[in-house]
């Protein structure tokens, strides 16, 4: 065979072949099924880990979370708590009608239960039992927790993840705004963790959640941050409802009941975050949930360690929240004065006298940075100014009319409009919302004047009455009480005391409380 015919054949070969692969490939090989989100078909390959990706900027190779566990977990402590069988008032109905066996018989001889707690008497409440996580911050045995775990705790125990050696630990100071506590264990040299930054906390990025879920032993899970600033309306200050502060990291990672308290923690160990809450319609895991960010941590802790209770600054605005606003229909938000797309937030009041007031900031304003943070929502903000006690100075941002305007030194105040130390008092103690009528309320309810619960958390209302939100204080003790100032002086002057008023929602019957208010009167 001559060369010639040789090199033909060849390259009729090499053709034929390449043309049988492009048939082969673009019509006969089998489509990959298009798999959608409620499919039934699912894709699976072989989870192999294939060299050469390495040059490409967007793959990301497997990772690794034995160094973050190792760091993390000697630092998690498991927590229990027990909550001792206590006496309540039950709220006792002056203008309660009397059964005919009461006339015929007497209150005495069918006892408390009968009569519903009598005149002044009380009633057992029994105990229970409860656990949470909670985590190291110094080598002397520091811990911090959230308020939820220990708040009505009279006993709190604390074991360490590899030993069995169990300690009594002791209330240092707790923030029911935030839901964090503090509380201390006698020990020394005791593993604890580092704090991260959480303002680098990136979303997509990897975490470890670490914890004493369901009673279990130290347990670690991992899971990304799915996002950041998330309010979900969980915290309750138990003193100010408009002071309660949420600002959670959102993550994937599986939490349950008892992770409360616990690490969540950067593939470095360092603490980023203790976990707070789940997202769920059952009350366990569902897919979702929230951590407090270290940042905000690191402020409350040191004011509980140094002050014995939180500084917090407050900026002195109203404002919609977002969540609000997503709701409101454009004719509303047009009445309201309030604009949808908005990168910030907008202020519906300034309060007199406060650092917004002193800023120069006006009703209409949209605040847009604090320290040059930007905060495009609300949650940032009171995230943001959390961060902050009254004496700071810090520089705002916002726009007017399309202009934005920064101001520099605006001195943070107090919820009173001073830069003083704030002490806990014992109308504080009561761990209530209060406010006072006003005269058109009072006018429609046939009162004077009063005082009205609006919310109630922890404190010694919850403690040792039976009082429900809408509750309307009319006397305390022999006062007749009009404002919030008449009701706490007498209950820094009175260490036992009688609360009476009524529900406008349940007639005009007269109910009263009994209470003490001494220090300490709240754990009772």
């Amino acid at each position: 065979m001559k060369f010639k015919q040789i090199v033909t054949t060849v390259l009729i070969s090499a053709v034929t072949a390449a043309a049988s692969i492009f048939v082969y490939g673009k019509y006969i090989q089998p489509k990959q099924p298009i798999v959608f989100q409620n499919g039934t078909e699912i894709p699976v390959n072989y989870a192999r880990y294939m060299p050469g990706t390495e040059g490409n900027a967007n793959a990301t190779p497997p990772s690794d979370f034995t160094t973050a566990a190792k760091a993390a977990v000697p630092g998690v402590v498991h927590i229990k708590t027990k909550i001792n069988p206590r006496q309540v008032t039950n709220g006792n109905n002056l203008q309660r009608r009397r059964s005919i066996l009461q006339d015929l018989f007497g209150d005495d001889f069918f006892g408390d239960e009968f009569n519903g707690g009598g005149d002044g008497r009380r009633y057992y409440v029994p105990g229970q039992m409860a656990s949470g996580s909670g985590v190291l911050i110094s080598a002397d045995g520091y811990i911090v927790t959230n308020n939820h775990v220990v708040a009505d705790a009279d006993e709190i125990s604390v074991s360490l993840s590899n030993e069995n050696k169990v300690f009594k630990a002791k209330m240092i100071g707790t923030d029911p705004s935030t839901d964090l506590a503090v509380i201390k264990i006698d020990a020394k040299d005791l593993p604890y963790l580092l704090y991260g930054n959480s303002d680098n906390v990136e979303i997509g990025q990897w975490v470890l959640a670490v914890g004493y879920p369901l009673n279990l032993d130290a347990t670690v899970t991992a899971g990304i941050v799915s996002a950041k600033s998330r309010s979900i309306g969980i915290n309750r200050s138990g003193g100010k409802v408009n002071s309660a502060i949420e600002s959670f990291i959102q993550t994937d990672a599986a939490v349950n009941q008892g992770n409360s308290g616990g690490a969540l923690v950067n593939t470095a160990g360092e603490l980023v975050g203790i976990n707070s809450a789940i997202a769920s319609p059952t009350g366990s895991y569902a897919g979702y949930s929230y951590a407090i960010p270290v940042n905000l941590i690191k402020k409350v802790v040191n004011d509980i360690l140094k002050y014995g209770n939180v500084q917090r600054a407050y900026l002195g605005v109203r404002y919609a929240p977002s969540s609000l606003i997503a709701n409101m229909s454009d004719e509303q938000l047009k009445d309201a004065g309030i604009k949808r797309d908005v990168n910030g937030v907008q202020v519906t009041d300034v309060l007199p006298n406060s650092s917004a007031a002193a800023a120069g900031i006006r009703t209409g304003d949209v605040i847009t940075a604090v320290n040059g943070v930007k905060i495009p929502t609300t949650s940032q903000l009171s995230e943001q100014v959390a961060r902050y006690k009254p004496g700071d100075k810090i520089s705002l941002s916002y726009l007017r009319d399309g202009k934005e305007v920064t101001v520099d030194n605006v001195v943070m105040k107090n919820l009173k409009g001073n830069t003083d130390l704030v002490k806990v008092t014992a109308l504080d103690r009561l761990g209530a919302d209060l406010s006072e009528l006003d005269k058109d309320q009072a006018a429609r309810l046939g009162v004077n004047g009063g005082v009205i619960v609006n919310d109630i958390g922890n404190g010694i209302l919850k403690k040792q009455t039976t009082m429900a939100p809408g509750f309307v204080i009319l006397k305390a003790g022999n006062t007749q009480i009009t404002s919030v100032d008449e009701l706490s002086q007498v209950v820094e002057k009175q260490k036992n005391l009688k609360l009476i008023g009524f529900y406008p929602e349940k007639g005009g019957n007269i109910y009263y409380y009994n209470i003490a208010t001494g220090a300490g009167a709240e754990n009772l």
